[in-house]
């Protein structure tokens, strides 16, 4: 009788495109968007959270629109723009969203401000005047532990003006 332990796993191999880069990889098919970024591509930036798509930590953007990489497997988005918070800034620059996180103290543990940065990020790449209430809606599937969300909402106003300007 086969133990279970011993079966061998199946493997794809996977061409994903991340932060606007080519990146190949052969993974199991049962891990996950979230497990093959950080296991298998090293960007940890992306946090493992309830794993149940309940939390917001995990959101990545998939062609521009935030996505819970605990809920997907890397096969649905092949082909497919990946970004997560390692790909915000354009080299040593900072994102607008993330100088204005900094400098208002908008992350206290950090442990949110991956899926809170890429989900505001794309609010404000399709609106660029969102409203108090635009932002609150956006950030709702976000969940942070540690803050009221004040210093979050005043940091993406402060991003949104700045990017206007």
């Amino acid at each position: 009788m086969l133990n279970e332990l011993d079966r061998p796993v199946e493997r794809v191999a996977l061409a994903l495109r991340v932060n606007e880069e080519d990146r190949q990889a052969l993974v199991p098919v049962h891990k996950t968007l979230l497990e093959v970024l950080r296991e298998d591509l090293g960007l940890i930036g992306t946090k493992h959270g309830c794993e149940l798509g309940e939390c917001g930590t995990c959101t990545v953007l998939v062609d521009g629109e935030p996505q819970l990489s605990c809920l997907l497997l890397p096969i649905q988005v092949e082909g497919r723009a990946i970004t997560t918070v390692e790909g915000m800034a354009s080299g040593s620059e900072l994102h607008p969203l993330q100088r204005a996180f900094i400098e208002l103290g908008a992350a206290q543990c950090g442990y949110c401000t991956p899926g809170m940065l890429l989900s505001a990020r794309s609010l404000l790449e399709r609106d660029s005047t969102p409203t108090r209430e635009d932002i609150r809606e956006t950030l709702a599937g976000n969940l942070c532990r540690c803050t009221g969300y004040a210093k979050i909402i005043e940091a993406v106003e402060l991003a949104a003006e700045r990017m206007r300007s």
